[in-house]
């Protein structure tokens, strides 16, 4: 009884240590300004037009990137979810004008659903010559976001932006998982 017991323990404490490599592997390389374009993820979007935590802390960073860049065009991507009343690419966009981000550097992406798609249907709006974007979005969500832009041909290098504390231990718990899956069968 006790072996199969140190057996599981030890198995969930190696995928513990090993997706916390993986997360971590995820903050680099640091965006050096290089790529013109820089995808930018959403996330949920409060009634109305609220964005969360987790959207205006990747709307910030995303914000200080585009200041110290001033020639990177920014893709904003996310679509809608059942709970959402507007597109969150939407309120990215009113977020960034507001913040004096112009408009022509600022390409809307409002369809997608899922980290994947993301990145797919950016790409689709991107020229078709684009080999190497920059990533935006949380810390721990970096390293499958590079491993899914790496399935449809693209290099990255990120921005992170920082995890809320109140959603942090969920967050990542619910990131460890996708990531596992993202490395066993792909998107």
């Amino acid at each position: 009884m006790l072996i199969p017991l140190l057996v599981i323990a030890s198995s969930g404490i190696g995928m513990w240590m090993l997706t916390s490599k993986w997360i971590n592997d995820g903050l680099e390389p640091k965006a050096d300004g290089s790529n013109e374009y820089a995808i930018v993820f959403g996330a949920k979007v409060k009634v109305g037009n609220i964005p969360s935590l987790a959207l205006r802390y990747r709307l910030e960073s995303a914000l200080t990137y585009a200041t110290e860049n001033p020639h990177v065009k920014l893709v904003l991507s996310g679509g809608q979810g059942p709970d959402e009343d507007i597109e969150e690419a939407a309120v990215m966009k009113a977020f960034l004008l507001e913040h004096g981000i112009a408009e022509d550097r600022l390409i809307v992406e409002d369809q997608s659903t899922s980290t994947y798609e993301n990145l797919l249907f950016s790409q689709k709006l991107l020229p078709k010559n684009v080999e190497s974007v920059t990533i935006i979005t949380s810390d721990y969500h970096l390293q499958r976001a590079k491993i899914l832009a790496e399935e449809i041909d693209w290099d990255a290098d990120v921005v992170a932006a920082k995890t809320p504390k109140i959603s942090e231990m969920k967050s990542r718990l619910r990131e460890r998982a996708a990531l596992l899956k993202t490395y066993i069968v792909g998107k």
